[in-house]
């Protein structure tokens, strides 16, 4: 009996796109109906629970990340260089993404096509972890937004304040901190150095 093909792991064995970093493929693992927070296994690739959402902050758009990208050296001299402030390390974790839609996607596990737009340049206790924001490819409202400065207000607000707080604990200090925002061709830099720290990631 032949064996079936294992499955892809979302990190390692999917790629980022041919058309990277203007167009990308995005691995999603949660999206804003979620009451846990999923993510992704690193030696399995399979989605495991992180925790339960403590708090009534909810993901207002698509949560992953991009996949065959890193977050090590390069981004945090680039994190360094275009922030003004010393940054050391990257959080060594993918490249996160969010993804806006008006669609109604029910459920993570998931492979789409985004269009990146701008992102957040956040420092999580000292270390680089960048949020890319894109839309997702061909949306109805979406779609029509080619860069962050685009988007409305409110929409951008939201998704500060979810980042800024999400990790937040009652009577701690906060640990993120919003160093940039950024438009679409810096984002395309922040993915073209994720991908080139994935290729000189340690073994």
């Amino acid at each position: 009996m032949a064996k079936t093909p294992s499955k892809a792991h979302p990190w390692h064995g999917i790629s980022p796109g041919e058309k990277a970093p203007d167009i990308i493929t995005a691995f999603i693992e949660i999206v804003p109906t979620d009451t846990v927070k999923y993510e992704i296994d690193k030696e399995s690739g399979y989605l495991k629970i992180d925790r339960p959402q403590q708090y009534s902050n909810i993901i207002p758009a698509l949560y992953g990340f991009v996949p065959q990208t890193y977050c090590g050296d390069g981004i945090a001299q680039l994190a360094s260089d275009r922030s003004g402030r010393t940054v050391e390390l990257g959080d060594g974790d993918p490249l996160d993404i969010c993804v806006l839609t008006e669609r109604e996607i029910t459920h993570g596990d998931i492979l789409l096509q985004a269009i990146p737009i701008g992102g957040f340049r956040l420092i999580d206790k000292g270390e680089a972890d960048d949020k890319i924001i894109a839309v997702l490819k061909g949306d109805s409202m979406y779609g029509q937004y080619n860069d962050l400065s685009e988007l409305p207000v409110a929409v951008v607000k939201r998704l500060q304040h979810y980042f800024l707080t999400y990790k937040n604990l009652p009577d701690e200090p906060a640990v993120m901190e919003l160093a940039n925002v950024y438009g679409r061709d810096e984002a395309r830099d922040v993915i073209r150095t994720a991908m080139e720290d994935y290729a000189n990631m340690p073994a």
